[in-house]
């Protein structure tokens, strides 16, 4: 079979989170000190958990910062995409990390509810209010480009659900104040548990999936496919695979059928512009067939599933 390969990389530029990461590393350690200090002062659940829970983050954010990093490193004969998917695997365990978190404060809040101790309601209040301002300034360093990078949305969506959370602490503490409600300070651990179980859910859905090479969100394989298909000589795409390399950096390999002959480096130049263009796939190795003998797959055509 005559065949031609050719492939055009190009990379997308990473917005450069360093400064960001550094900040938000040390204002959240610093929080947590401070939330394990007053919330064993205080006898406040609601702080302790919210601690636990920040050290995690502070851990994700480590995680975070560190696949960022790796993931500019260049490519190497062993490691020939270089380290791009560490970004992938540290946004699954992100996931992973707070899903053991919040189970730890939901037993430890079912426990509580039994025997409702009396926490300092001013204290809890005061530090959860700090805990407002620091998530809150975490998350905002990090909203620039949260909706491009699943690893970077990672670390924004731990930050703003910490300021909510943080802010209904301050509402629990106060509502405690005013009516006694001991049961309250365990019920909004629960709280807590479940809203971060709800959005780290999505966060683990979508790094599995990532992590098992399937086709990034965003991403319609049938529209690749019709857009290949439309360039002028193409008789047939197969052998169509759509991949993340990071979670930013998308992959693609397709072959062409083309009876007319190889249309040359400018064809395929263009194709891969425009795939970048209107897909934001940022490598894709296109092979032209010329379609003269057996055209049977062989090397795991795709199988459709709608």
């Amino acid at each position: 079979m005559n065949t031609h390969t050719h492939h055009t990389h190009h990379t997308h530029g990473h917005t450069d989170h360093g400064r960001a990461f550094v900040i938000g590393i040390l204002l959240n350690a610093i929080f947590v000190v401070a939330e394990i200090i007053y919330g064993l002062k205080a006898n406040s659940l609601s702080l302790l958990a919210d601690a636990g829970h920040n050290a995690s983050d502070v851990l994700g954010l480590c995680m975070a910062w560190g696949a960022a990093l790796l993931a500019k490193r260049h490519a190497s004969e062993r490691f020939t995409y270089g380290l791009q998917s560490a970004s992938i695997f540290a946004s699954l365990a992100n996931a992973l990390l707070l899903l053991l978190a919040v189970g730890g404060i939901g037993w430890e809040a079912l426990q509580r509810l039994h025997t409702p101790e009396a926490p300092a309601a001013l204290t809890v209040m005061a530090v959860a209010s700090l805990g407002v301002f620091v998530n809150g300034i975490t998350a905002w360093l990090f909203h620039s480009n949260h909706k491009h990078d699943l690893n970077i949305r990672a670390a924004f969506l731990h930050m703003a659900g910490d300021a909510a959370i943080s802010f209904g602490v301050v509402l629990s503490g106060l509502v405690i104040l005013k009516t006694g409600w001991l049961w309250l300070d365990p019920v909004m651990s629960l709280a807590i548990v479940i809203l971060i179980i709800a959005s780290t859910w999505q966060l683990l859905k979508h790094s599995t999936s990532l992590a098992l090479h399937a086709v990034p969100e965003g991403i319609d394989t049938a529209k690749v496919k019709a857009f290949l298909a439309g360039f002028d000589g193409v008789r047939e795409v197969h052998d169509l695979h759509i991949w993340a390399m990071s979670t930013t950096g998308v992959a693609l390999s397709a072959h062409l059928v083309m009876p007319s002959g190889h249309p040359g480096d400018a064809f395929i130049h263009k194709a891969t512009h425009e795939l970048e263009h209107h897909f934001h796939i940022s490598h894709a190795t296109i092979q032209i067939e010329i379609g003269d003998g057996d055209e049977e797959c062989h090397s795991g055509c795709e199988h459709e599933e709608h």
